[in-house]
């Protein structure tokens, strides 16, 4: 993260402070000192020599923290870099992002950790971390040395994008991390089953004549998974979960005390395949768009407490690779400029309350990678989003702050927009003025 001008002393006066890692929603003032916050409580004295911020019908939130994001850096900075995905964050009300692997050269070495760490301090407006590989080049073959590469700065591990499909690579990678406390961040998909499928297997992809992809290819490779981690003790995250079974198979191993956790994008739970009709390109992505009924399963989940993370999977694609035939087309979507007002949908519709919704974007995914964020308790940096819940919007994709465009979302009316985002008490986002 760069490093913008002094920070100064600020009370943000009278929001809704809502902070589900300490159980707080109220209207309360937050005290913020030296890029800390300092206290938070109703009617606080303004200091002396103090900035005041009025939150008058504003939420006042920790910065989500997205565990999902492809910023592109090194090697495709034609799609994305940090310096913009990371000014899509900040205008989304995210503060801390984790960065998926999948680069060119891939994040499987010291020196390209090094890299992207520095690229963020010297470009980046929030904070970002690293996600490490798994195995060397994203081959499924070879171990990275994951000890050095979290020493060295990276926060969990995954071959996102491409699954781990040797049974005997996966359960030593769990078994390796496991000496460590390392997370493995999984992309269930059996190839064999997805084969050259480009959409979900069903009626939408019989009417298109497309290829389909069945849900088992996720929910196999996803018993399989499960049954890993049983053996080895690992710990093990479930990436972008679209399927009923594979939301069942989470909550039963979640019932056997099992290390397991997952995550799911708001397109998995505000979509289904029928957003692909008319061959819409932005809405092919892997996982793809489900039916209703696997869509009704991860919005119970999430109303369970089963899906526990909601997370972007941020995969900026330039228009040549989307504007092509349908399955030839990119997968993948951008999404941190949308998550919020998305998922706010989830509270308007009774799914979850607004704790619960904000925890799923803020202190569950912080604890999960083991960062000190997502949450406004007094000593923690002042890493906050202020919105305001009511304010209606169109998403515009020509508006994004993203290299890329390519939203499933452009034209969809929603509710929640970010009014400022601060990180360590100083402002990377104020609306209108970026």
């Amino acid at each position: 993260m760069n490093n913008p001008s002094e920070s100064i002393t600020l009370l943000i006066r009278g929001g809704r402070v809502v902070d589900p890692a300490h159980g707080r929603d109220e209207i309360a003032d937050l005290l913020v000192v030296d890029g800390v916050i300092q206290a938070v409580g109703r009617r606080l004295d303004l200091p002396s020599e103090c900035r005041m911020m009025d939150a008058d019908g504003l939420v006042v939130a920790p910065g989500l923290v997205d565990m999902h994001v492809h910023l592109r850096e090194p090697g495709q900075e034609y799609k994305e870099d940090i310096a913009s995905g990371t000014r899509a964050a900040a205008a989304g009300g995210v503060t801390s992002v984790a960065c998926m692997p999948n680069t060119q050269p891939v994040i499987d070495d010291l020196s390209v950790v090094g890299y992207v760490l520095e690229r963020a301090r010297r470009t980046g407006r929030v904070r970002v971390f690293p996600v490490g590989a798994i195995t060397r080049g994203l081959q499924g073959q070879m171990l990275t040395e994951m000890g050095l590469l979290q020493r060295a700065g990276c926060v969990a591990f995954s071959d996102d994008g491409r699954p781990v499909t040797d049974s005997g690579v996966m359960r030593r990678a769990l078994e390796y991390a496991r000496m460590f406390g390392a997370l493995i961040i999984q992309h269930a998909e059996e190839p064999s089953l997805a084969g050259n499928g480009c959409m979900n297997e069903g009626l939408v992809a019989s009417r298109l004549g497309l290829p389909g992809i069945p849900g088992a290819a996720e929910s196999i490779m996803v018993d399989r998974d499960l049954r890993l981690v049983a053996l080895t003790g690992g710990r093990y995250h479930l990436a972008h979960v679209s399927t009923r079974e594979a939301v069942q198979a989470i909550a039963q191993a979640r019932s056997r005390s099992l290390s397991v956790s997952c995550e799911v994008t708001p397109h998995h739970f505000s979509l289904t395949d029928e957003a692909v009709l008319g061959y819409d390109t932005d809405a092919k992505m892997s996982p793809p768009l489900r039916g209703g009924v696997d869509r009704a399963a991860l919005l119970e989940g999430l109303a369970q407490g089963i899906i526990t993370i909601i997370a972007t999977d941020h995969a900026p694609h330039e228009e040549e690779s989307k504007r092509v035939e349908f399955c030839h087309a990119a997968n993948g979507v951008v999404g941190l400029e949308t998550m919020l007002p998305v998922s706010l949908e989830l509270v308007r519709d009774g799914v979850m309350s607004l704790t619960a919704c904000l925890a799923a974007m803020t202190v569950h995914p912080a604890r999960l990678l083991g960062l000190p964020h997502g949450t406004l308790g007094v000593g923690q940096a002042a890493d906050i989003v202020l919105f305001d819940p009511e304010e209606s919007w169109t998403v515009d994709a020509r508006r994004l702050h993203s290299k890329s465009k390519n939203t499933c979302f452009h034209g969809r009316r929603v509710k929640g927009r970010v009014k400022q985002t601060l990180v360590a008490g100083k402002e990377v986002y104020r609306d209108g003025q970026d």
